[in-house]
């Protein structure tokens, strides 16, 4: 059994069963079955309706979907909110993508050896998708790793994160409710042995998994041949200042995407590095805004920051603190912990480049600001780390925006926003240290999909 704990006070929210091998193996094998029995696909139309029905009962449901997410997982109300709508918004982004799954025509007649012919290609299901969760979007990573595959026509076995199953376990209700019938939405609830049991099992062919890169590379390591894989890992999201930026348009982006979710956000802005000539105004005034953040209950319409999802999480947070102010940061303001699970958004000033705080992933309420007297000189502090995922440029230049946003090591750069904008149907993922495929409804879509030609030969054909 597992107890699902509230990160707010750690009180039992619920208990739930778990799976062991033979679970995992029963499902998978339901699973393959589905897939190889063509008879039992599901057409497009029907998937476009199971869809669209889903969209209007979570949208009917949103408020319980909301209070689920903010319960489990900690994020404040009001960002629970717009993660809600986003999940929906999602789903209707798959059922409306669907007929862009197709293939194309392959001209032939363009040598003496393929006259006569006539070739195409279509796209089919590529197979079983395993696709296994993160707590810190409890229920959109989940729409991005199912309903995607459920689009694609894919049987998908989702294993949610064990700190906030209960969203997707709502969802997948909620799916059958709408028409899809249980065997190609299974959620398994399980340990790191299952999960990994059922990522590199054969059957299997498409995992996607978000989460520690440790965890993800390892897994990637033991796939079976073929198998198809994405992997988000994070980053250190680098943000470049430079002294002409709008400092009172800035700041407040810049805040909410540092303390959004206790900084919990693979993408989450991180690192800043700001021209000296303006690097005091903008940590002071910056720091203000911090303060003034309000911090607390996640179920109260008015909180910004919630907790770090388990008394762990703050216990590394505050020594990575510590340890970058022993080292010769200068704490602006925060630092401190508010309680087992609460801790204060934190403003580093300057913290060796060598430290914690400035060479991994935080995941937690800590901004760092660096100052710098060259441009070149901070993206290549910037680009120092094997992370490769978002980063953001503020200027009114849009000669050296441009020129920044192509130096960053990257995938995505945003200019004169923070580096955790995203929209669900862009592009998204990292490369290097970050991970590998890319996310996004229709992208995640078409990965989970494969591309199968067929040639006519007739002599009737020219």
């Amino acid at each position: 059994m597992l107890n699902v704990y509230s990160p707010h006070n750690r009180s039992l929210i619920k208990t739930i069963p778990t799976v062991g091998n033979d679970e995992i193996e029963k499902a998978l094998q339901l699973a393959d079955k589905l897939y190889q029995d063509r008879s039992s696909w599901l057409p497009a139309h029907r998937r476009i309706d199971i869809l669209n029905k889903l969209a209007g009962i979570m949208q009917d449901r949103s408020e319980e979907l909301i209070i689920i997410a903010a319960q489990e997982g900690g994020k404040p109300y009001m960002d629970s909110k717009v993660e809600v709508l986003r999940a929906i918004n999602g789903v209707k982004l798959a059922a409306e993508h669907i007929g862009h799954l197709k293939g194309q025509q392959i001209p032939m007649g363009l040598t003496k050896a393929s006259e006569n012919r006539i070739a195409f290609t279509r796209l089919e299901p590529i197979g079983v998708v395993a696709s296994i969760s993160a707590f810190n979007h409890p229920l959109n990573l989940i729409i991005h790793q199912t309903v995607t595959a459920i689009a694609a026509g894919c049987p998908v076995i989702v294993k949610p994160a064990r700190s906030t199953p209960l969203s997707c376990l709502s969802f997948a209700d909620m799916l059958n409710e709408a028409g899809l019938p249980e065997a190609w939405c299974q959620v398994v609830i399980c340990g790191h042995e299952e999960a990994e049991k059922l990522a590199t099992d054969r059957r299997v062919k498409y995992l996607s998994f978000i989460g520690s890169a440790k965890v993800g590379w390892d897994l990637r390591s033991k796939l079976a041949p073929g198998t198809h894989c994405a992997m988000e890992h994070g980053g250190a999201a680098p943000v470049i200042v430079e002294p002409d930026a709008d400092i009172k348009e800035m700041l407040p982006a810049l805040v909410k995407g540092g303390f959004y979710h206790a900084g919990q956000v693979c993408v989450s802005v991180q690192k800043i590095y700001v021209h000296e000539s303006i690097c005091s105004d903008v940590t002071e005034k910056m720091a203000e805004m911090a303060n003034d953040l309000i911090v607390g209950d996640p179920l109260n319409p008015k909180t910004e920051i919630g907790p770090l999802i388990e008394p762990a999480e703050i216990k590394r947070v505050e020594n990575w603190v510590n340890e970058a102010v022993s080292q010769g940061a200068e704490l602006i303001c925060g630092g401190k912990r508010i309680s087992e699970t609460y801790f204060q958004a934190t403003i580093l000033l300057n913290p060796p480049e060598s430290s914690r705080v400035s060479t991994q992933e935080i995941f937690g309420p800590v901004v760092c600001i660096y100052s710098y007297s060259n441009r070149e000189g901070a993206i290549q502090r910037a680009n120092s780390l094997p992370f490769c995922f978002q980063a953001a440029v503020f200027t009114k230049n849009i000669d050296i925006a441009l020129d920044t946003a192509d130096k960053l090591n990257a995938m995505a750069v945003m200019i004169n926003d923070h580096t955790a904008f995203r929209v669900d149907w862009m592009p998204f993922g990292g490369s290097d240290d970050s991970g590998i495929g890319v996310g996004g409804i229709p992208y995640t879509m078409r990965e989970m999909c494969r591309e199968k030609m067929t040639v006519i030969k007739s002599s009737k054909l020219p």
